[in-house]
């Protein structure tokens, strides 16, 4: 089969395409033939950043091949002989084996059971792949830990992006107001989204025009702790700080507590999930129902995963990236 492979930490030409062996299935696992792949911004980062790949990829040293990704959708081809959920024939999707070695950049993935969700028939693979780690990753913050309820007012950072773009939909579907922070060139699509307000990062303070909301979601890649202190400031007494990629430390965590009753919740998304299965079946649903959809901006080949790569990168894209091998 066709695999896209790693060859050594670095640049997105780093990975190459290559016919490997398909994989063999545990008795716990299912043999998917993959028809579209979700790339994440993770996915870039593990693969220029040598702790990250350590770390999210468990690198071991003694792999014959290195394959990264972790979202995809596809249809069974074979059952492990403990799988009793999924036949040959289903169409489905997941994050699986995250953190781990998913190897799910390929054209055949061996994935565990209970990690496979199966897909509503009305939408895509490519729309399915889309909804894995990034749908996931906004439900775990906005549901999971924010808790958002109906006359919440949510602070959503980041909002035109993969992760950005599904939590707007789940704190509508809930009931929110929605003040959605991105840059103007996105505005018309995050209103289309749902958002009931919008706020230009690049030319507005976000924290002078709000400072009474009860959650802010904040996606912002930044050294340092400069932009969750400003997300504090738009919060009011109470609220609750969801940061999914500064860690704030204990310090923070108690300050914000003390002076303002807020509670700062470092959201990450890492399998075993307590609860993954349930949290991904509410989102098939919504998907099912059209509640919620995934916006795909650009469709790669599996050669091309390069330019993918690249494009995730560069942190300017709009909605989901998706390979199809």
């Amino acid at each position: 089969m066709k695999a896209i492979v790693l060859k050594e930490i670095g640049a997105p030409e780093n990975l190459i395409l290559t016919e490997i062996p398909i994989p063999s299935i545990q008795e716990d696992e299912v043999l998917v033939k993959v028809k579209a792949i979700g790339v994440n911004p993770v996915d870039a980062f593990v693969r220029r950043t040598k702790e990250a790949f350590d770390w999210v990829y468990q690198y071991k040293g003694t792999e014959e091949n290195i394959i990264l990704g972790w979202d995809v959708a596809g249809v069974v081809t074979q059952v492990g002989k403990s799988v009793t959920r999924l036949n040959v024939g289903d169409e489905v999707f997941g994050n699986f084996k995250f953190i781990g070695q998913a190897n799910a950049y390929a054209e055949f993935v061996a994935a565990p059971e209970k990690e496979m969700i199966l897909k509503p028939s009305n939408i895509s693979f490519e729309e399915a792949a889309g909804a894995t780690m990034a749908a996931l990753t906004a439900w775990v913050s906005v549901v999971d830990h924010g808790k958002v309820k109906k006359g919440d007012k949510i602070i959503i950072h980041g909002a035109s992006g993969g992760v950005g773009h599904y939590a707007i939909q789940f704190a509508k579907h809930f009931g929110a107001h929605v003040i959605a922070a991105a840059s103007e060139a996105n505005k018309d699509f995050v209103l289309g989204l749902g958002a009931d307000e919008f706020i230009d990062y690049k030319t507005q303070n976000f924290e002078e025009i709000v400072t009474d909301a009860d959650i802010v979601h904040d996606t912002v890649w930044s050294d340092d702790v400069n932009h969750i202190e400003r997300s504090l400031k738009a919060l009011k007494p109470g609220g609750k700080l969801l940061s999914l990629i500064v860690y704030p430390d204990a310090e923070f965590i108690e300050k914000a507590k003390k002076d303002k009753n807020i509670d700062v919740i470092r959201v990450n998304v890492r399998y075993p999930e307590e609860n993954y299965f349930e949290d991904m079946q509410a989102i098939a649903k919504l998907l099912e129902l059209g509640i919620v959809k995934t916006h795909i901006s650009q469709i790669f080949s599996l050669e091309d995963m390069h330019k993918a790569h690249a494009a995730i990168q560069s942190k300017n894209t709009v909605g989901k990236i998706i390979v199809k091998p």
